[in-house]
C-alpha cells in the first residue's frame, strides 16, 4: 500500500474517533488488521493517529492562523490539514513536498478541484511562513492548555490537587508515545527465557523498571504477533498495573474476588502468582469482558479462574459475609492516567461526567467491605490521577467502616517502589504519575479488615 493510502487510513481513523466517538485502540487495531499494510505503514498510521489526537489543541492553533475564521470547512478537510501540519512540525523524516503532494492527492480524490487547491494553498503558506508563536497567548493557563494540548479544566484540576508545575509535567508526559511492556507468565518460564525466546522472533526487550515480571519492548514490531504470545508465555500489560499483584500478594490457598475484572490482565496475573492453585472469582458487568478473561486464561494455561457476568454493586446477594481472603477492586474510573494510550479521553471526558463516577466507586467499595474475611485485604486501584477518585474515596470509606484500616506493609515488600510514588500525606497509598517512570498513571491502596 502506498504512503498516501496509509495517510488516508489515518484520516479515516481520526474522523471515526473524533466525530463518531470510536475508541482509538480498538479502531486502530481493527483497521490495521483489515488492511494490507506494511509494518512501516502500520507504524506510520499509528503515529499519525495518536500524534494528531495528542496534539490537537496546538495543531488547531497553528491552522487557525492560515484559514479565515469565517470559512466553513468539511470535517475531513480540516482533519487533513491538521494531519499534514502534524507531520511537518512533529515528524522528522517526511519531506515538505511529500506532505503537500499527498494531502493534495487525497483532497482531489475526496473533493472537487477547489478543495484540492485550497489544501495546497494553505499548506504552502504554512510551509512558507512557519508555525505561529505560542508564547504570547494570554492568560498563562490558556497558553499552557494550547501548548500542551490539554483542556483548561483538566490542567486546573491537577493544579488544584498538586501544583501548576506538576500539571504541566503530566501533560508533557501524556504527549509522549507509550512504551509497550509485557508480563512474563511465571508458570511457563522465567523473564530471561522469555526475553531470549522473543529475540529469536525478532523482538528486542529490556527488563522493566517497576515490576519484577516486566519486560519493555525496545524494537521488532508487535509482540502479540509472536508465537510466544500465542503459546501463552506473556501478557501485554502496563508496568504500573502489574504492581497490583504485588499488593494483593495472594497465595495458592486463597479464595480471591476480582470484582471489576474485565478484560482480565490483573486477574490472570493473580492466577499466575497463585501457581494456578486456589481460586479466583472474576466478575464483570459485561458478558463480552468475562469472555475476554476466559480466552486469556485459556491462552495462558490457567484453570483457577471462574468468571461471572455480574454488577459488583450487587455482589452481596451472591456471596456471603467474610467469604474472601482477598478482594481486588479496580473500579470504573475516569482513566486520566492512561491519556497517552487513549488521547481521546482528554477531549471526550468532562468534569461533570467524572463526578458521576464517584457514587459508583463508593457503592462498589461499600458493597465489597463485608465480603472480606477479618485479617484479609481489600485492594482498591484505579488508572486515574484524580484525588477525588482515589485518596478521597479511601478517606470516606474509612470514616464509614471502622473495621478497616490502611495496610502500608506492601510498600516495604516491593523493592521497585520509590518514595516519590507514595501519595503525599496519605500513608500506605501509591500514586504513580505518568512522568515519573514513563508508565500509565495509577493509584493503589491496600485496606485490612480488622
Amino acid at each position: 500500500m502506498s504512503r498516501p493510502m496509509a495517510r488516508e487510513t489515518a484520516l479515516d481513523l481520526l474522523l471515526s474517533i473524533t466525530k463518531h466517538h470510536a475508541y482509538s485502540q480498538i479502531a486502530i487495531n481493527e483497521a490495521l488488521n483489515a488492511k494490507s499494510l506494511s509494518d512501516k505503514d502500520k507504524g506510520l498510521v499509528t503515529n499519525l493517529v495518536y500524534g494528531v489526537l495528542q496534539r490537537k489543541s496546538i495543531l488547531d492553533f497553528y491552522l487557525s492562523s492560515f484559514v479565515d475564521k469565517k470559512r466553513k470547512m468539511d470535517d475531513w478537510v480540516e482533519m487533513l490539514l491538521l494531519l499534514s501540519i502534524y507531520q511537518n512540525v512533529f515528524l522528522d523524516r517526511i519531506p515538505d513536498h511529500a506532505i503537500v503532494n499527498e494531502a493534495v492527492t487525497i483532497a482531489k480524490k475526496r473533493g472537487h478541484r477547489g478543495i484540492s487547491g485550497f489544501v495546497n494553498g494553505v499548506l504552502r503558506r504554512f510551509l512558507r511562513e512557519g508555525v505561529p508563536d505560542v508564547s504570547k497567548i494570554e492568560p498563562e493557563l490558556k497558553r499552557l492548555s494550547i501548548q500542551y494540548s490539554h483542556p483548561q479544566w483538566l490542567l486546573k484540576l491537577w493544579e488544584k490537587q498538586w501544583d501548576r508545575a506538576t500539571a504541566v509535567k503530566i501533560a508533557e508526559a501524556d504527549n509522549l508515545p507509550p512504551k509497550v511492556s509485557i508480563r512474563v507468565n511465571r508458570l511457563k518460564g522465567t523473564k530471561q527465557e522469555l526475553s531470549e525466546q522473543l529475540a529469536m522472533e525478532g523482538i528486542q526487550t529490556v527488563s522493566g523498571n517497576l515490576s519484577q515480571d516486566s519486560l519493555i519492548v525496545e524494537s521488532g514490531g508487535n509482540p502479540v504477533n509472536t508465537q510466544a504470545f500465542k503459546d501463552g508465555f506473556f501478557t501485554v500489560q502496563d508496568e504500573s498495573s502489574m504492581l497490583v499483584a504485588d499488593v494483593v500478594n495472594p497465595d495458592e490457598t486463597m479464595l480471591v474476588l476480582d470484582a471489576c475484572a474485565g478484560p482480565g490482565g490483573k486477574t490472570t496475573h493473580l492466577a499466575e502468582r497463585m501457581g494456578n492453585k486456589g481460586k479466583i472469582i472474576a466478575l464483570d458487568l459485561h458478558p463480552h469482558k468475562t469472555q475476554l478473561i476466559d480466552h486469556a486464561a485459556e491462552r495462558l494455561g490457567l484453570t483457577n479462574i471462574s468468571t461471572q457476568a455480574m454488577d459488583a454493586r450487587s455482589a452481596q446477594e451472591t456471596f456471603g459475609d467474610a467469604s474472601f481472603d482477598r478482594v481486588l477492586l479496580d473500579v470504573p474510573c475516569s482513566g486520566l492516567g492512561v491519556i497517552r494510550r487513549k488521547p481521546e479521553i482528554k477531549w471526550s471526558k468532562s468534569a461533570e461526567e467524572i463526578r458521576g463516577l464517584f457514587p459508583i466507586q463508593k457503592k462498589i467499595l461499600d458493597e465489597m467491605a463485608p465480603l472480606v474475611k477479618p485479617g484479609g485485604r481489600l485492594v482498591y486501584s484505579t488508572c486515574t490521577i484524580n484525588k477525588d477518585e482515589n485518596e478521597k474515596q479511601i478517606a470516606d470509606f474509612l470514616s464509614n467502616h471502622p473495621d478497616y484500616r490502611v495496610d502500608p506493609s506492601f510498600i516495604e515488600r516491593i523493592p521497585y517502589l520509590r518514595d516519590e510514588f507514595q501519595s503525599a500525606g496519605s500513608t500506605g497509598m501509591v500514586q504513580i504519575l505518568p512522568y515519573m517512570i514513563h508508565t500509565d498513571g495509577f493509584f493503589i491502596c491496600c485496606l485490612e479488615r480488622i
